[in-house]
């Protein structure tokens, strides 16, 4: 257990954030994984969007984390991991005044795309059907770590861009449901595709005057089980060892 919590702490605390999933998955991956416990890298693409906002579009976005499947009773997991590199907001947003005349002038007939990083921990409970297809839900708990509102417009065709930090304006804490199905390509230990979708129960602005704003977002990702072949061995080394003892 000690390992797992280590994994976590370097990797939410880690500064080049996506980089060090790779290093860990690569040093660790077949120490992590054994009969009960399934650990690999976790990522895709992101469609987000949020609530409370006027004539907004999905913001699309890459993610990238880790994960564990903790083997229950019959066909019932546990997934749970941590994406570090995931977002959340959207794009095509109505602009809002900058309080400064030359900036509103400039950037009226253009658009605004947030973007609001995330660490992300999914808790689902996954049921693994007999034909490898699988649906899972459970909570999702985030913890937010940067906001911005980047103010976009096209000037004799070329593209203009300004970017105001709204961290402070938001809660850095989230929490919603995850519903999703997924696919397991390989018996076993094989990659697994997922669609799963994201809504958010915490109203994120500060401002509690207007509407509120609640994150959604659509993940379409793919789990990679990393070390298995080596963990697999080992398992088959040992179990070879207590029978030759016997």
């Amino acid at each position: 257990m000690k390992k797992y919590i280590l994994i976590v702490f370097f990797s939410l605390f880690t500064i080049n954030k996506a980089e060090s999933q790779v290093i860990i998955s690569l040093l660790f991956g077949d120490k992590l994984n054994t009969g009960d416990i399934e650990f690999g890298l976790d990522g895709g693409w992101t469609l987000s969007d949020q609530t409370g906002l006027a004539d907004s579009k999905m913001l699309s976005s890459f993610n990238l984390g880790f994960y564990f499947d903790f083997k229950l009773k019959n066909a019932w997991i546990l997934h749970t991991g941590v994406l570090v590199k995931s977002n959340s907001g959207a794009d095509e947003i109505p602009v809002y005044s900058l309080n400064n005349p030359e900036l509103d002038a400039l950037y009226q007939d253009g658009h605004i795309k947030r973007t609001m990083s995330y660490f992300n921990v999914p808790v689902l409970m996954k049921y693994m059907f007999k034909n490898r297809f699988y649906l899972e839900a459970g909570p999702q708990f985030s913890l937010g770590y940067k906001a911005t509102d980047e103010f976009i417009t096209t000037i004799d065709d070329n593209e203009l861009s300004y970017t105001k930090d709204v961290a402070k304006e938001f809660h850095p804490l989230d929490a919603g449901v995850v519903g999703g199905i997924g696919y397991r390509i390989q018996k076993g230990y094989g990659m697994n595709l997922a669609i799963r979708y994201y809504y958010g129960f915490v109203d994120v602005l500060v401002d509690d005057s207007g509407e509120a704003v609640t994150n959604q977002s659509l993940y379409f990702n793919v789990g990679i089980p990393i070390g298995v072949g080596k963990a697999r061995k080992r398992m088959e080394e040992k179990q070879q060892k207590e029978q030759s003892n016997k």
